[in-house]
């Protein structure tokens, strides 16, 4: 599409329409429609969905669709299944469902069907995961594995981090993970701390086996266990890699009978389902981990096939859209009333982030329309008593995901009724407000009276009409994880397709990068630094003269 969006008579049919609701409360729809409920909400793949509590009427719906209809959702959803080059600036396929392909059809990469080589990756996951589970992988000195450290950053931590935490009600025992990403030594450090050098195994999860955090860590690692065992020998027997450099990661010492392919249609935000999961395997058990990706296959295949009238990816996106592009909302907020998610809201700053945080179009012409909010939460108890203010007497509007557990993975008498109980009333808070007439009328009752009611009444009113949306699901459970994660990878490529850009390439992260290289020369030389800018010569040299 050559034209903007923006510049079509859908948007602005949808511009329109928004100022015509900016006067209209939320609760003035549930009071004009009693059953907003049930033509707001839906079921699909353990998940229920409730998006009633969202600025939206019948007709906003409609238009919405139209939207969809406009860009040819349909026909990029096929696109994306069927292995075409939707990453148009690296010319790749984006294909992470194939991971997850229990249906087993063939999905084509340049003509070559790729599912017998995602099966072969998955068997050698398998073999090596139980030869682990059932204490048959030994270290260097004969003893057993308990300890796993897996050492990556981006897509090869944040996935498997989040899915290991999520999961650990289904780790083998006697099993425990650590996760290393930053190239502050201070993480390492800590964690070797804790592990026992003879019954450790390190995971390195690079592609190119050439990041330079990841390979910062797993050098130091490498150190360590040669210093505490006596010997270089010792690596093959503590190192595996999930890499495609074969050089590099013989050259490291890893044997590379332990060495795990990916390929480079896999993106690394989208990665856990591949290789990149080993740890999910090893600590969850495969058959665990088959469920996980059996979950986000029924989420694909829901995707996939349904109206688009019916199809949660494509409602959750098509509301994004709406608020980051009509309603000016700059955030999004993900609120897990479910302890076991703690790191589901980081997990999702990168993958919508980083897919949607562009500002051209694939054809590269600069937008002139919001696209991504800043995504953001953490555990919805907890920022009750943190952030919440802004959220209900704060001047911004921010949309709210709610993801609530029916059943704790752990259960302990009376505390899953006080989480659901507070993530129900929290969304109907958002929503319904308090006016000031209910304020004054709660306020007299408690013995307020004339002036001293008067002046509280302002600080005790609540705005409500901020839109949420209610994921409910019966226990979290690695199958309702999968489906959970996949609906969001696929909100995401909805929302990239409603504003014409590419979800699958991450050019915002690579100049920074290239700089890093340059000033890790500039600070090991100890001349002074001039030529960048005055702020910038001056950070290097006030840093050189202290370094140690």
């Amino acid at each position: 599409m050559s034209t903007l969006i923006s510049h079509t008579p859908i948007w602005q049919a949808l511009q329109t329409h928004q100022r015509t609701l900016t006067a209209v409360h939320l609760r003035d729809l549930f009071a004009q429609d009693p059953q907003r409920f049930v033509k707001y909400s839906l079921s699909a793949c353990g998940l229920f969905l409730d998006f009633s509590k969202n600025h939206l009427t019948g007709e906003t719906f409609n238009l919405l669709l139209d939207l969809a209809r406009k860009v040819a959702l349909e026909s990029r959803i096929e696109q994306l299944f069927q292995g075409d080059n939707v990453n148009n600036t690296e010319q790749r396929a984006a294909l992470h469902t194939a991971l997850r392909n229990h249906s087993q059809y063939p999905i084509l990469v340049d003509n070559k069907d790729v599912m017998p080589a995602v099966n072969a990756v998955l068997a050698k996951m398998r073999q090596f995961s139980e030869t682990v589970n059932q204490g048959k992988w030994l270290g260097y000195t004969g003893k057993r594995i308990d300890t796993l450290v897996n050492i990556g950053i981006g897509g090869s931590d944040l996935g498997p981090l989040m899915v290991v935490r999520a999961l650990k009600a289904f780790h083998i025992q006697p099993l425990r993970a650590y996760f290393v990403s930053n190239a502050d030594s201070t993480q390492l450090a800590e964690i070797l701390a804790d592990c026992n050098p003879e019954t450790t195994l390190f995971i390195v999860a690079s592609k190119t086996f050439s990041t330079q955090e990841t390979l910062l860590n797993a050098h130091s690692a490498r150190r360590w266990l040669i210093e505490k065992l006596g010997t270089p020998m010792a690596v093959a027997r503590h190192f595996v890699a999930v890499s495609t450099n074969t050089q590099l990661v013989q050259d490291f010492g890893i044997d590379t009978a332990n060495m795990f392919e990916f390929w480079g249609w896999v993106g690394g935000r989208y990665s856990l389902w591949s290789a990149i999961g080993l740890s999910i395997a090893v600590m969850i058990g495969m058959d665990n981990f088959e469920q996980l990706l059996a979950g986000a296959h029924a989420m694909d295949r829901h995707f996939a096939s349904a109206p688009l009238a019916e199809n949660m990816p494509v409602i959750l996106g098509l509301l994004g859209v709406w608020y980051s592009s009509f309603w000016s909302a700059n955030t999004h907020v993900i609120l897990p009333y479910d302890v076991a998610l703690e790191h589901f809201p980081a997990y999702l700053q990168q993958l919508v982030m980083e897919s949607l945080g562009k500002q051209v179009t694939k054809q590269g012409i600069n937008v002139d329309y919001a696209t991504c909010p800043i995504s953001w939460g953490t555990l919805g108890n907890n920022g009750q008593h943190a952030f919440y203010q802004l959220l209900h007497q704060g001047t911004q509007l921010v949309p709210a995901d709610f993801l609530v557990a029916i059943e704790s993975q752990h259960s302990l008498g009376e505390h899953q009724f006080a989480v659901l109980s507070n993530a129900l009333a929290q969304a109907h808070v958002l929503m319904q407000g308090r006016t000031v007439a209910e304020t004054r009328e709660t306020l007299q009752v408690t013995g307020l009276q004339a002036e001293a009611l008067e002046a509280a009444i302002p600080h005790r009113v609540f705005k409500g009409n901020q839109p949420s949306n209610t994921l409910v699901y019966q226990k979290l459970t690695p199958q309702v994880l999968g489906a959970l994660i996949a609906l969001y990878e696929h909100k995401t490529f909805v929302q990239s397709v409603c504003w014409g850009i590419n979800a699958f390439d991450q050019w915002g992260v690579e100049l920074g990068k290239q700089m890093a290289s340059t000033f890790l020369t500039e600070l090991k030389n100890t001349k002074p630094s001039q030529g960048y800018n005055s702020s910038t010569d001056g950070l290097l040299n006030y840093i050189k003269t202290r370094l140690v």
